[in-house]
């Protein structure tokens, strides 16, 4: 079968275009690039240099900024040249969701655009004008599905799925081919780890298939913060960057951008420099790369820690030593001497003392091998943190995995010149009420352009709708509309005990 990636047991890092966004160039033998997003107003020239500027001192070289009408997009013009007199190595995208013509004047000031395949119409005409433009200055263009905002004719042909992120992509990939037009980037994004992870192995399938070789941005779109939202995201984007997928990628958190660019260059640092190395070759017909399909020994996974001394010969414990720890275990669970007859543990021992450094690589390392049902438990080891804190970890790796939900989950966007309240601080008061809620998913999103469609997954939904307005979700269903900020999360927690849902927090 055509698989996504050279092979399970070896590593390679995909070979793609090389395309060229303002003084970068990415894909090809480049290294992955990282890259985060403004959250000021874009028409605000002096607080959107400032913030480029705390950007690039944190080593962000390419920053994407919102253009929602055709006054933020020219206003890049003003930022771009002062940009390029302090930082001349930073590169400006500008981020259109809605009009075709805010991307045509966005292609007139920035150094790559950013669209989204939902907004073009099927004559093709607007696209191919944009093209020209795009060609015209060597702006770069990526193309940027959202699950949750397919075009209808996606939509109606494949539902709101990983296939049809990847089929409305390469509808306008084929549209880029037939112009001649190749500097170009794709991204699939999505909140749900598993969709993001499925939808781009569809994608670099399709693209093999047809002989295409675009360059990809990888990223897990409302990651949510702190810990949690930086263990989410290197369970999405690792699991890509280990089979060599992946030429840029954004952390998204509900932090300060700047806050982004370390934990992006902490999980591209983890694969430089990994050796093209081979393990035994297996049997891929096992493996099932594009849906999950559960483990014959049910449950949910285990920690090594809660299983009982008496009780631990009734698994297989399987450790990775190499530097390619997802090809190691791949090659001893899908071999011809696979352990078969009782469930799988995978340990690993790590050495760095910093927590977060360990947190993104052994969320990069793990959380794809659960996405994959291939283990059973989870044994993490490091000398430099507590049994506590270990075990914290690896239940946030399994929940991002969604094979065990130990805890609430927040789909929270990491907030742009579109948010309409302060994210960070109602993110907190939102936790503060409801972390107890163990299996609840409450979005909390800063603008209607990124909320129904980006929180798809949610339960329910705390959006700005406008200036000090807040409208709630359940679901993808609007129940209440334009609600006073001051009561919105009292009116939230009212959603949730009236559909039954809510639980007293223990003292």
């Amino acid at each position: 079968m055509t698989l996504y990636c050279k092979s399970l047991t070896s590593y390679a890092r995909r070979k793609t275009l090389c395309v060229t966004v303002g003084a970068h160039q990415m894909g090809s033998n480049n290294p992955v690039a990282v890259q985060t997003m403004t959250n000021t107003l874009t028409t605000d020239t002096e607080a959107s240099v400032e913030q480029i500027g705390r950007i690039a001192a944190a080593g962000g070289r390419i920053v994407r900024l919102t253009t929602p009408n055709e006054k933020d997009a020219l206003n890049l013009g003003p930022i771009g040249e002062r940009v390029r007199q302090q930082w001349p190595n930073v590169a400006l995208v500008a981020d259109v969701h809605f009009l075709p013509a805010v991307a045509a004047v966005a292609a007139t000031t920035a150094d790559k655009v950013r669209i989204n395949p939902g907004n073009y119409n099927e004559r093709g005409s607007e696209f191919a004008e944009l093209i020209d433009l795009c060609r015209k200055r060597g702006v770069a263009l990526r193309i940027g599905v959202n699950h949750g905002s397919l075009a209808k004719k996606i939509f109606d042909l494949y539902g709101d799925t990983p296939e049809g992120m990847a089929a409305s992509a390469m509808e306008f990939l084929r549209r880029c081919r037939e112009l001649d037009f190749h500097n170009v980037v794709v991204s699939l994004k999505s909140s749900n780890v598993r969709v993001v992870v499925y939808a781009y192995r569809l994608l670099v399938k399709a693209m093999n298939e047809e002989g295409m070789a675009y360059p990809i941005h990888l990223g897990v779109t409302e990651a949510g913060n702190h810990i949690e939202g930086r263990v989410k995201s290197a369970v999405g984007i690792g699991a890509l960057l280990a089979d060599g997928i992946g030429d840029t990628i954004r952390v998204s958190l509900t932090e300060a951008p700047e806050n982004e660019i370390p934990a992006a260059r902490a999980l591209v640092a983890h694969y430089e420099g990994r050796k093209e190395e081979s393990f035994e070759p297996v049997d891929e017909s096992r493996f099932s790369p594009y849906e999950y399909l559960p483990r014959p020994f049910g449950g949910v996974p285990v920690l090594w820690s809660e299983v009982e001394e008496q009780n631990r010969d009734n698994y297989h414990v399987v450790e990775a030593t190499s530097e390619l720890p997802v090809q190691e275990w791949r090659s001893k669970l899908l071999g011809p001497n696979a352990p078969t007859d009782k469930p799988i543990i995978l340990r690993r021992h790590y050495t760095t003392a910093d927590f977060e450094q360990f947190a993104i690589e052994a969320a990069a390392d793990l959380g794809v091998m659960f996405i994959d049902s291939l283990a059973d438990g989870v044994d993490l080891r490091n000398d430099n943190f507590s049994q506590e804190q270990i075990d914290e970890l690896s239940l946030l790796i399994l929940q991002a995995a969604r094979v065990r939900i130990s805890r609430t989950e927040y789909i929270a966007c990491p907030s742009c010149g579109r948010t309409l309240y302060d994210i960070e601080s109602t993110l907190a008061a939102i936790k503060a009420r409801t972390s107890h809620l163990v299996g609840l998913k409450i979005g909390v999103m800063g603008c209607i352009v990124n909320g129904p469609g980006e929180m798809a997954d949610a339960d329910y939904g705390y959006v700005g709708g406008l200036p000090g307005r807040i409208s709630l979700y359940r679901g993808k269903t609007l129940v209440e509309r334009n609600i006073p900020q001051a009561e919105a999360i009292d009116r939230l927690i009212e959603l949730i005990k009236t559909d039954g849902r809510w639980t007293e927090p223990q003292q």
